[in-house]
């Protein structure tokens, strides 16, 4: 087990980690084009999940530097008790110990998660797909000289170059203790580490987000979000994926012929219900199944709706628990809407792609979790820990 390394140690790797990310941009953009051209699946998403440029290397710096700047996460008091006897109760926070991440082609991940995972004081395995192991072997590299320069053991960061029949094992038989699991990626990657772990694990779960129209929607908002959720980023798992407009939306027919347009100007593929598929240039959806499908693709299903409770409960049954959004000047509607609505996120009048730790306040991000046990979203800095009692006495017995 490692020792706690202090604070001003744990700052220090990181701040010297953002100077090394600088220092080896070019490399590192120049070893992930070899990856990039290694990639010969047709998976546009994991494409761009596995480029990494200029912009994301400024992330990748910003995330550490960032990271550095916040506060301890560990020993931080959540409850104090004065027990009748005498005795001093306290309930701080505690690191984990070893976090296990599991992710598929985001080099950013590589950064991103050991930062969080060492600055609450965690030893974290980081076990990449093969589609980004130059990348990731390289940044890999630049942690352990940072942990070297600095005096901590290179072991706070460790790389497990396994493919899956010696994953699945290290799931079953870990070969050294493993107190946590984050599987980030599609829900394939999920079922197996579901199926094979033998510790407690986080889903960071797919996306399948919906926007709901409302009657009393500012029109322009509901555009403007719509397309800003479907197009910016097809490859995150707070896109877009589902629509659902209120029948008793005005101008409703120019609405949706509006948000055709639009969305064909990003060639998105449009998939609509009976009432949708009237319109040209939708294709009709063949099967309720769709709704519960997540695209990480220029695809959108449109849908009509009966009221504000039949949106809830479409959302309640068919998305992924992730993020969903009313539109809506309706102040009344929306509160109902967001107490109701079984997501980790839920937005009115904003865009679902700030379901993302940075956008939230939280520096960055392990991963984004639709569990509700023991953090649901985007789980941080300060979510990376568990809790520990301290107990002082002077003899008591019970």
């Amino acid at each position: 087990m490692n020792t706690l390394l202090s604070i001003e140690k744990r700052n220090a790797v990181l701040l010297r980690m953002a100077e090394l990310l600088e220092q080896e941009r070019n490399a590192i953009i120049a070893i992930n084009k070899t990856d990039l051209e290694a990639y010969n699946g047709d998976d546009i998403s994991m494409y761009d999940r596995l480029k990494v440029d200029d912009a994301k290397v400024n992330e990748m710096i910003a995330s550490v530097t960032h990271l550095a700047s916040q506060e301890d996460p560990v020993g931080v008091e959540r409850f104090s008790f004065k027990h009748d006897n005498g005795m001093q109760v306290y309930n701080k926070t505690a690191s984990f110990g070893t976090v296990l991440i599991i992710y598929e082609s985001r080099p950013d991940v590589t950064v991103e998660a050991a930062g969080i995972a060492f600055k609450s004081g965690n030893k974290i395995l980081l076990k990449g797909g093969k589609e980004s192991l130059n990348s990731n072997l390289k940044i890999v590299t630049l942690w352990r000289q940072a942990l070297k320069e600095h005096e901590a053991s290179t072991d706070w960061v460790a790389y497990l170059q396994f493919n899956r029949t010696e994953t699945q094992a290290f799931l079953e038989k870990p070969t050294q203790k493993v107190d946590l699991i984050v599987p980030r990626g599609g829900e394939r990657l999920i079922a197996f580490v579901k199926q094979h772990a033998t510790c407690p694990v986080i889903v960071s779960g797919r996306g399948n987000n919906f926007v709901y129209v409302h009657p009393e929607a500012d029109q322009q908002i509901a555009l403007d979000l719509i397309v800003n959720g479907k197009t910016a980023k097809i490859s995150a798992c707070n896109a877009i994926d589902k629509v659902i407009i209120d029948k008793n939306l005005p101008n409703k027919k120019d609405f949706i012929e509006n948000l055709i347009s639009k969305l064909q100007a990003f060639n998105v593929e449009i998939l609509g219900d009976e009432h949708i598929c009237e319109f040209d240039e939708v294709k009709e959806i063949s099967s309720n199944e769709i709704w519960f499908e997540e695209f990480l693709d220029y695809k959108i299903a449109v849908g009509e709706i009966a009221s504000n409770e039949e949106a809830i409960a479409m959302i309640n049954k068919y998305s992924g628990g992730h993020s969903s959004v009313i539109v809506t000047t309706n102040e009344a509607e929306a509160k109902l809407f967001m107490e109701n609505v079984d997501t980790a996120a839920v937005y009115h009048n904003a865009s679902s792609r700030f379901t993302d730790g940075g956008q939230l306040g939280l520096g960055g991000e392990l991963a984004i979790s639709t569990d509700k046990l023991h953090q649901r979203g985007p789980i941080g800095l300060q979510h990376l820990v568990t809790n520990k009692w301290y107990v002082h006495g002077n003899g008591q017995t019970r």
